[in-house]
């Protein structure tokens, strides 16, 4: 019954916002390499970027996924930190927003969030957190959310995994203080679905990120948002 629900976790991108990723992220790398072109070649730069994400997904917990990722792309890249740092600063403050075309909002998003909150539970914002804080702000501005108070919102400057990962979602609901039978999560992918290997229950609403892998933990609800809200309203989806 959605009353035993301490928190309910939001994925971002395909699901609170349309996005395809596959779309998405070339144009996102393709722009900021060219930030840096005066310094490296395109690809290149992108085979750093890549390497420095990689880390992340692979990070053990042993520091946040921003230092992860700088001990990788960094010393790749043959610059120092601090002559890169503020390049990365000023394409996200002003650069990034023109990929907001690529994304649209999702009619129901808002909605779902209003009724999570309205629920009394704790809301997070549980994107992968391979991208920077105002990265993940301006999306979540995008999706038409950004403006609730959040429990959590994990961004790589506050994360030390990342999805599929399932020690992700611990770190969140250890964070929060929320038992992972007390916890709904929300998703378009097996990365999302994952949290079920902890005894969450999930919610998959497809989009065309969506690939179950086999041997993915299958979802303990699946509909569109619209069925989320009812869920979350009425008790049953």
């Amino acid at each position: 019954m959605t009353d035993s629900y301490q928190a309910i976790l939001f994925d971002l991108d395909g699901t609170l916002l349309d996005s395809h990723m596959d779309v998405f992220l070339p144009h996102y790398m393709q722009r900021l390499a060219g930030r840096m072109a005066h310094l490296t070649p395109p690809q290149q730069f992108i085979a750093h970027l890549l390497a420095g994400t990689r880390a992340m997904v692979a990070n053990d917990g042993r520091a946040t996924n921003a230092e992860v990722f700088a001990a990788v792309f960094y010393p790749a890249m043959g610059r120092p930190r601090a002559e890169l740092e503020p390049i990365f600063r000023d394409f996200y403050a002003t650069d990034y927003a023109a990929l907001r075309h690529l994304t649209a909002p999702r009619p129901a998003a808002r909605p779902a969030v209003q009724a999570a909150f309205d629920l009394g539970c704790d809301v997070v914002i549980a994107t992968n957190p391979l991208f920077p804080e105002t990265a993940i702000r301006q999306r979540m501005d995008w999706a038409g959310v950004a403006d609730f108070p959040y429990r959590r919102v994990t961004t790589f400057e506050n994360s030390h995994f990342a999805k599929p990962n399932p020690r992700y979602f611990a770190e969140i609901l250890a964070e929060i203080g929320c038992l992972p039978a007390a916890a709904l999560v929300v998703g378009d992918e097996a990365a999302d679905m994952i949290a079920g290997q902890l005894g969450c229950a999930t919610f998959l609403t497809p989009s065309v990120n969506t690939k179950l892998a086999a041997g993915a933990p299958a979802p303990t609800y699946r509909g569109a948002l619209p069925d989320l809200i009812t869920l979350l309203t009425q008790g049953g989806a």
